[in-house]
């Protein structure tokens, strides 16, 4: 089995990839996430994904670039539906490189997040899988979440603060500012 791992950082990397070696799998990391911003957010990420594939000697492979355009054409006016067209995007993006480069399989370190929704995750990558003709190797790595990012902690590594879009970010924001104001007498 040939498996592209879609790497959303490093942090979540961590638990997906030991779980992969585990399972005699030698996963090849690939980095597109065009989701992220701003631009500072995603080298951030990038780079400490870029060293902690070193580090693990994870083959790693960068995929398109920082891109802005691409998320916002990609999520279109709905703003509720976003998450939706963020999986699409990256894992097509995951499924082409796969089916256009020998790889047998393509999974994400998405689905370690808790905060994601994994039905529509999974539906986004069976299409994927479908339209690349790749198989999708679907991984419920949930319950090595909490594992996986105390030893990003434990090296140092960069931790963000929001899933990566500019709509998190708002919210984040929001929700920030509503427990201030909650706060206040």
């Amino acid at each position: 089995m040939n498996v592209l791992l879609h790497i959303c950082c490093a942090p979540c990397a961590i638990m997906c990839v030991k779980t992969l070696r585990q399972e005699g799998i030698e996963p090849t990391g690939y980095w597109e996430n065009p989701n992220i911003h701003p631009y500072t957010e995603y080298q951030a990420r990038k780079q400490t994904l870029e060293g902690y594939a070193r580090s693990i000697g994870l083959k790693l492979i960068i995929g398109a670039k920082y891109g802005l355009r691409s998320f916002l054409s990609a999520v279109g006016s709905d703003f509720s539906g976003r998450c939706l067209s963020c999986y699409r995007l990256r894992f097509e993006g995951a499924a082409k490189y796969a089916a256009e480069n020998g790889y047998t399989h393509f999974t994400s370190t998405l689905f370690i997040s808790p905060y994601q929704n994994h039905e529509l995750m999974l539906r986004a990558a069976r299409e994927a899988a479908e339209k690349y003709g790749v198989e999708f190797l679907h991984r419920d790595f949930r319950p090595c979440f909490t594992q996986g990012q105390e030893e990003a902690r434990a090296l140092g590594l960069y931790m963000q603060k929001y899933c990566g879009c500019i709509f998190s970010e708002e919210e984040r924001h929001l929700r920030r500012r509503k427990k201030k104001e909650e706060a206040q007498p």
